[in-house]
């Protein structure tokens, strides 16, 4: 296990647009709140790290090589923090609830899972990756491994 990788003061953060956040991202949670998974869409339920009340957001839940993990496709957001600092949360599908558990890993560790996560959802965030995709090379996706934070998730329930 890795110690957990901070933020640097420069990590970049590229917000949703008002398309992602009014119709796709709820079109997603509303479809996946009902037990439809899209594209192994879930939806993350996290306390937040100020108020301890649960925030929820829809995520594309990753298996590779026999582990789950969770990529933020947008940067460091309000969801990597609150992870961070809860050290867990909730995966929702449907009426189906599954707690778990979450490590941050290294940068080092990430390029294997970035292009994983690229070939499956590459039409859907591919433009957050600043132009590198599912055939980069591991230079290239080590690279950008610091704006993306990635959680390896162990089921708890």
């Amino acid at each position: 296990m890795s110690a957990q990788p901070q933020p640097s003061p420069s990590a970049h953060v590229i917000k949703p647009g008002w398309f992602t956040i009014n119709v796709f991202n709820r079109a997603v949670a509303w479809m996946t709140r009902r037990g439809i998974s899209v594209w192994g869409s879930r939806v993350l339920a996290v306390r937040g790290r100020k108020t301890g009340e649960w925030r929820r957001t829809p995520v594309n839940l990753l298996t590779f090589d026999g582990g789950q993990y969770l990529v933020a496709p947008r940067g460091h957001v309000q969801w990597t923090h609150n992870m961070r600092a809860a050290g867990g949360g909730e995966l929702h599908l449907g009426k189906h609830v599954t707690p778990f558990t979450a490590v941050e890993l290294a940068d080092d560790e990430k390029p294997a899972l970035l292009r994983a996560y690229l070939k499956r959802w590459k039409a859907e965030v591919g433009v957050f990756f600043g132009g590198v995709g599912p055939d980069s090379s591991d230079e290239e996706l080590r690279a950008i491994a610091p704006k993306h934070p990635v959680f390896r998730i162990t089921t708890t329930g």
